[in-house]
C-alpha cells in the first residue's frame, strides 16, 4: 500500500476513534481483509507493576480495532458496523517493554454480518500471546464514521 494510503487511515483511524489514540495504536499495514497494527508498550498501560505486564484491555482493545478495521477495508460503500461477538484467547503474557503486533483479517464479508480471525504476538505469528475470532454486525443504526469510509475509498468505490 502506498505510504500516502496508510497515512490516511492512520489519520481517520485515530483521528475519529478516540479510545485508539489514546492507547497509540499505530496502524503499520493494510491490504484488501488484512490489516496489521502495532501498540507501544508504555508504562500507563502496564496492568500489573510488579511484572509489568501489559493489562488485556489494550490487546482486547488493538485485536478489535484491527478486526474492525479488516472489515472496513472489505466495503464496497461507507456502512455503520459495530462489533458483535469478539472471543479472545489469552495464550501467554505479552512481554513487558516489547511491542504488541496485532494481525486480522476478514475472511467472510455477508450482507448482515463480517467474520474475522485475529492473532498478537511480537513478531512471529507462530508464538501468539492472544487470538481473537469475531463478528461484526452489518448496517447498524447510527452514522458512518469516518474510519468506516476507508473501505469504500480503498476498493475504489464513493467517499
Amino acid at each position: 500500500m502506498p505510504e500516502r494510503a496508510l497515512a490516511l487511515f492512520q489519520e481517520w483511524f485515530s483521528d475519529t476513534i478516540p479510545q485508539n489514540k489514546a492507547l497509540g495504536l499505530r496502524v503499520v499495514g493494510v491490504r484488501r481483509g488484512v490489516v496489521t497494527m502495532q501498540l507501544q508498550w508504555q508504562p500507563h498501560l502496564v496492568g500489573d507493576a510488579e511484572t509489568g505486564v501489559l493489562f488485556g484491555g489494550a490487546i482486547t482493545t488493538m485485536l478489535d480495532a484491527c478486526s474492525g478495521m479488516a472489515v472496513a477495508t472489505m466495503l464496497k460503500e461507507p456502512l455503520p458496523f459495530a462489533t458483535l461477538d469478539l472471543r479472545i484467547d489469552y495464550i501467554k503474557p505479552a512481554t513487558p517493554r516489547q511491542a504488541v503486533i496485532a494481525e486480522a483479517e476478514c475472511f467472510k464479508l455477508t450482507n448482515n454480518v463480517a467474520f474475522t480471525r485475529a492473532v498478537a504476538h511480537h513478531g512471529d505469528p507462530a508464538d501468539p500471546i492472544a487470538s481473537s475470532a469475531g463478528t461484526f454486525m452489518m448496517g447498524t443504526k447510527g452514522s458512518v464514521i469516518q474510519a468506516q469510509t476507508l473501505g469504500a475509498r480503498f476498493a475504489g468505490g464513493p467517499s
